[in-house]
């Protein structure tokens, strides 16, 4: 049974990828992370310097939690990191076991070398074509559930998105002619899921639906059409982007769900009408 203050790898993987998911802090020794680069999914690595008390004060007065701390084997950093967090009002656990306790588990984890570019609060930047229909949505909820919550995403006119990534510091997406684009007959997304190294049979599920709804190929899946209606639906419904990619995430929530825990349930008419048969 974990601590009071604790939580398990395996309940925090099951929070992992939904919208309640608590704000993760890796506050491993840089020469412990370099040893494994990798992340539990979502974490923000907190350098050496970061976890000195004049850095965690300015961290603090920015946080909002609740909040899981993870360091090598879940003793004195992540203990006292959720200790002093909680003596500031916010709600924190560690995780029991660390980030050992969740490799050995099996659990998934994500490649953060592959952010290239960070504003100045760490939240990595992207930039993209306006008026997102799928892969443009699909994605931004890829990396806000799994690889950074915090990320900023950019929407400008298609002739534009290439000195805005110059200018600005961001890494363009789903252009042609960059890193993470369509490879061959993947679409960005599932381009995402190999580069960061995110392996869950939920996210593989909702890769065949993305490419089949993004690629005009409806016999990859079944829930290919309805993905593409929904998608279509919102672009008119909103001419705000980033209010459509706000309700966007919503849609790809759904069917993240479903594709990790609800695909084996149907629903009919009820036939329990009173008088009939038990």
């Amino acid at each position: 049974m974990p601590a009071p203050d604790a939580i398990t790898a395996d309940k925090l993987s099951k929070l992992i990828g939904t919208s309640r998911c608590p704000i993760i802090l890796d506050s491993q020794r840089e020469v412990v992370r370099a040893k494994d680069p990798f992340l539990v999914p979502g974490a923000n690595a907190l350098s050496d310097e970061e976890m000195t008390p004049e850095r965690l004060k300015s961290l603090i007065e920015r946080m909002s939690g609740p909040v899981v701390t993870v360091c090598a084997e879940g003793h004195a950093r992540s203990q006292g990191l959720a200790a002093l967090l909680r003596s500031r009002g916010i709600a924190a656990e560690y995780l029991e076991g660390g980030f050992a306790a969740w490799r050995a588990a099996g659990l998934p984890v994500i490649d953060p070398t592959k952010i290239t570019a960070r504003d100045a609060e760490g939240r990595s930047v992207w930039v993209t074509r306006s008026r997102p229909k799928i892969d443009r949505i699909a994605c931004p909820w890829l990396i806000r559930r799994f690889v950074d919550p915090r990320a900023v995403f950019l929407f400008v006119a298609p002739a534009e998105v290439a000195d805005v990534a110059n200018t600005f510091g961001a890494m363009p997406f789903d252009v042609e002619d960059c890193f993470w684009s369509h490879r061959g007959e993947l679409c960005t997304f599932d381009i995402m899921l190999q580069e960061f190294g995110l392996k869950l049979p939920a996210l593989d599920r909702l890769a065949a639906i993305v490419r089949g709804a993004d690629t005009a190929r409806p016999d990859l899946a079944p829930e290919v059409p309805g993905l593409l209606a929904a998608s279509l639906g919102l672009s008119r419904m909103y001419s705000d982007d980033l209010e459509q990619l706000e309700a966007g995430l919503a849609l790809y929530d759904a069917f993240y769900r479903w594709c990790r825990d609800a695909t084996s349930e149907t629903h009919n008419w009820p036939t329990n009408k009173p008088g009939g048969a038990a």
